[in-house]
């Protein structure tokens, strides 16, 4: 991402969001990328992969839902590449090749919470309630095109990476 498209994010972030820290994450689901931005300077770019069912907001969608969010909480420090996590706790299991061609929940997440009312927080729509993640993926031959049922997943490398760089409270569009 350009410094000439990230200033005026941050300018979209800082309207929406005053007091949000300098660090902030963009999730593109048209180009499946993701941006970490420190003020105007982009940090890094991962690609990712959004929902198979488009964006959407509406619980049992399995949409990914747009808009502001923060990192509510940050699940997983110091766990091993590939741990298997359900319910966002640690199963003390890590996954192995060809285990299930489901997309399974690994390595670490960032819970997301919706800030915007009507947009992804509030009763049907609520992106925390509906356990919105950035999160790895046991399926990272699939990353760059969307397959997941709403979150946002990554491959164990990157999201280790993202996650060390982040802290919670960060801001999220999803745009």
């Amino acid at each position: 991402m350009e410094p000439s498209v990230a200033l005026p994010l941050r300018d979209k972030i800082l309207r929406g969001q005053p007091g949000a820290p300098g660090k902030f994450i963009v999730v593109d689901t048209n180009r499946q990328q993701l941006h970490l931005i420190d003020d105007t300077v982009p940090v890094r770019s991962f690609t990712i992969s959004t929902s198979r069912f488009g964006t959407g907001n509406r619980e049992g969608s399995y949409q990914t839902p747009r808009g502001f969010h923060r990192i509510a909480e940050k699940i997983g420090t110091g766990a091993p590449a590939g741990r298997i996590f359900r319910d966002r706790l640690d199963t003390g299991t890590n996954d192995q090749k060809g285990l299930t061609e489901e997309n399974i929940i690994v390595t670490r997440i960032l819970r997301l919470e919706g800030l915007e009312k009507g947009v992804n927080r509030g009763p049907g729509i609520d992106s925390f309630d509906r356990y919105i993640y950035i999160h790895g993926t046991n399926r990272e031959s699939s990353i760059g095109t969307p397959f997941s049922h709403g979150c946002v997943c990554m491959k164990s490398c990157d999201i280790i990476e993202l996650f060390d760089s982040v802290q919670e409270g960060t801001i999220v569009l999803i745009d």
